[in-house]
């Protein structure tokens, strides 16, 4: 099994005596198999637990409203827990590594301890930790967390990235998984103060979810998932009007769970193989992003694409109003709830791309400013799969809006919940509604013929 690793680009030194330490928690919102939160209090040592809140994260004129209140819940949550075992989280806000190595400074610290983590973001704050904390001969010890299998710990033969999902999971299956780090008993450290009310600086719950952030309210979801929907996982994950989903994504993204545990709770149930392939997928993603931060922004396959502008259809995709029931359920859910299920992620990003021949980014950054569970590697690099500039060896793949909706909302029942307009429409008319029909409801034709289209789109790649 594999330990806690550190940074192979810092030096290795014993616990400093009774000098404390820092644990700073970044994408690891819990204390349950915390590698760095432990190895920050190993012996005993008085340990300061710091959340740094980020000022690029409220900047810009779209904040990701949704995630920044999960956020605020599940710091509310970790300093509960922390303060139920003697400590306390402290939380910053401002420039992330200047605020690290000043609240190490204040209490002398001469450790910082933190989870591993792999976009672009990521690297760039851990390069300007470890350039200020050379200057302060600070240690800066990385560990652990972020994914069931590290990337760093699986490498193809020739080197570099795993380029094609099947071979990463069979190396994954079978590799030895680090072991699950006990909770702190205590967590004893200098009294040292927040900020005045910076957690008001997040937005307020409100719930309209069902997805309160937090390790409590995930640990909770998960055990009444593996108590009993689990059992359906495999034959109704498709289908998006089925509660089949675990709904677990946004406590993996914040860390709230460890993916650890979550891996092997699931690995011990009888239905959970389906779902811990998906876990697999999850870091399939964090190690191609790992490789190439870049594939955050640009294609990681280039396919030489002239995307068209036309900012009318995208504000009809934003708005769920296509005429293409199926992809408007999901964008209607997206916007309504910060969440959608995957199947409609996959036709929603499919139609952008490929049927109104918009620029994949565009739909990744519209999905990350709406989605609770918004991560960098698996949405950028799931548009990328869906759009063929990806890890996908059929970059001409083609969902069709229509045939998707037969097979995976037979019913109508995801339809109908969110094109409410439809709700009364005969399911024979349902995925496609005549022209007399769309009036009647109030609902809009189709913005492009799917054939037409596809086939302009095969053409413009081709060329």
């Amino acid at each position: 099994m594999m330990d806690t690793f550190r940074d192979p680009s810092t030096p290795h030194s014993e616990p400093c005596g009774e000098a404390p330490a820092i644990a700073v928690f970044t994408r690891d919102l819990r204390v349950h198999d915390n590698p760095a939160l432990v190895a920050a209090g190993a012996g005993g040592r008085p340990t300061v637990s710091l959340f740094v809140l980020d000022d690029r994260l409220l900047s810009g004129p779209r904040p990701p409203i949704r995630r920044l209140r999960f956020l605020g819940e599940a710091l509310r949550d970790l300093d509960h827990s922390l303060r139920s075992r003697g400590g306390g989280l402290v939380i910053r806000r401002g420039n992330w590594a200047a605020e690290v190595i000043d609240t190490a400074a204040a209490v002398g610290a001469r450790e910082i301890h933190l989870a591993d983590d792999h976009s672009a973001f990521a690297v760039d704050r851990f390069r300007q930790l470890e350039a200020i904390a050379i200057d302060t001969k600070s240690e800066v010890c990385r560990h652990p967390g972020v994914a069931v299998v590290p990337p760093a710990v699986l490498e193809p033969t020739g080197g570099g990235e795993y380029k094609v999902f099947t071979p990463y999971y069979r190396r994954w299956s079978t590799a030895d998984w680090r072991l699950i780090q006990p909770v702190p008993k205590q967590l004893a450290g200098p009294d040292l103060q927040s900020g005045h009310n910076l957690l008001d600086v997040l937005p307020p719950s409100t719930n309209e979810s069902g997805i309160v952030g937090g390790e409590t309210a995930g640990r909770r979801r998960l055990s009444a998932w593996l108590d009993g929907p689990v059992d359906g996982y495999e034959d109704g994950r498709d289908t998006p009007a089925y509660e089949r989903t675990s709904l677990l994504s946004a406590y993996l993204h914040l860390g709230c769970l460890s993916p650890l545990e979550v891996a092997l709770a699931a690995s011990e149930h009888p239905a959970g193989g389906s779902f811990v392939r998906q876990l697999c997928w999850r870091d399939f993603f964090l190690q191609v992003l790992a490789a190439r931060p870049d594939a955050s922004t640009a294609s990681y396959r280039d396919r030489g694409d002239t995307w068209a502008d036309d900012p009318d259809a995208l504000r009809a995709w934003q708005n769920g109003q296509t005429g293409f029931p199926l992809v408007d359920a999901g964008m209607r859910q997206l916007v309504g709830e910060g969440f959608m299920h995957n199947r409609a992620r996959m036709v929603t990003a499919s139609f952008l791309v490929k049927d109104l021949h918009l620029d994949w980014r565009i739909g990744a950054r519209h999905f990350m400013e709406h989605l609770v569970d918004g991560d960098v590697a698996s949405n950028q690099l799931n548009w990328q799969w869906t759009a063929g500039s990806g890890t996908d060896a059929n970059p001409h793949r083609i969902l069709n809006p229509t045939r998707q909706a037969q097979r995976f909302d037979p019913s109508g029942a995801y339809i109908r919940r969110w094109v409410t307009e439809l709700a009364d429409v005969p399911t024979a008319l349902l995925h496609d509604p005549p022209p007399d029909v769309r009036r009647r409801c109030g609902y809009p034709l189709p913005i492009v013929e799917h054939h037409e289209a596809v086939a302009i789109f095969r053409a413009r790649r081709a060329s």
